[in-house]
């Protein structure tokens, strides 16, 4: 059913990206796979895949923040395959920012890479998504409604996406869906993390126990396949983390 269909994930080379790249290629899909910096994990995980099955996975390199690069990713992706069925928004940047000391840099940032760039991608890749009647899906936050302490501008950004889900579902419909998907307590940051953080977070996880790159994986299958008649929509995936909040 996805065989031959092609899906671009920005961020994809680690982490959650990487997640969604080995789920959608094991149900057939070709990839293009976005990374800025990653350039090693990227390759590595170009190679393991076009090992599986040849020619299926291209490498995109590029800031999302450069959004005069965004069309010109689009295009490189339909001068290789021909199609574009799935976007996912996964690239994201996070870190702290402490009122008072919030740098304009951080702002455009934050924002850029969570808000901006989401936008203007579905807006170079909207014209062959309405040709093959296909999805766009956004990596949001579940601290996207509820914030998270000392992060207020990765969670307004994070907030915006999420507005922005449901209003290119609006705009989009009725030729693309377009649905988020909200992480909760999933992968520790890539930055330091005390012990006692970490309880006090998973304290408030009604399931007891933390989450998965393979359960987003998961959910981003369901849109693309069996979701047809679901758009403007958010699914927290976070084991009830957000009951406790």
């Amino acid at each position: 059913m996805l065989e031959t269909k092609v899906a671009f994930i920005t961020g994809g080379a680690k982490r959650i990206g990487a997640a969604l790249a080995h789920k959608l290629h094991a149900v057939g899909m070709n990839l293009a796979i976005n990374y800025n910096k990653s350039e090693t994990a990227a390759r590595a995980l170009q190679a393991e895949l076009n090992n599986k099955r040849p020619n299926s996975v291209i490498l995109v390199q590029g800031n999302v923040l450069d959004t005069t690069k965004l069309s010109d990713m689009i295009q490189q992706i339909i001068d290789t395959y021909e199609r574009l069925d799935v976007l996912i928004n996964n690239a994201s940047t996070f870190y702290p920012t402490s009122v008072g000391q919030v740098t304009e840099s951080e702002w455009e940032d934050l924002f850029g890479t969570n808000l901006k760039a989401p936008f203007f991608l579905s807006q170079a890749a909207a014209p062959y998504l309405k040709t093959s009647q296909g999805c766009i899906i956004n990596l949001v936050d579940i601290h996207g409604k509820r914030p998270k302490p000392s992060y207020p501008v990765y969670s307004s950004a994070k907030a915006g996406l999420i507005m922005l889900t449901k209003a290119l579902a609006l705009e989009l419909a009725p030729n693309i869906r377009v649905n988020g998907i909200a992480p909760g307590t999933i992968l520790w940051p890539e930055e330091n993390i005390d012990e006692t953080s970490k309880q006090e977070i998973m304290a408030k996880v009604a399931l007891e126990r933390h989450g998965t790159p393979e359960d987003i994986a998961k959910i981003a299958l369901f849109l693309i396949r069996d979701a047809q008649y679901i758009t403007g929509q958010i699914i927290p995936v976070d084991g009830g983390r957000s009951l406790n909040q």
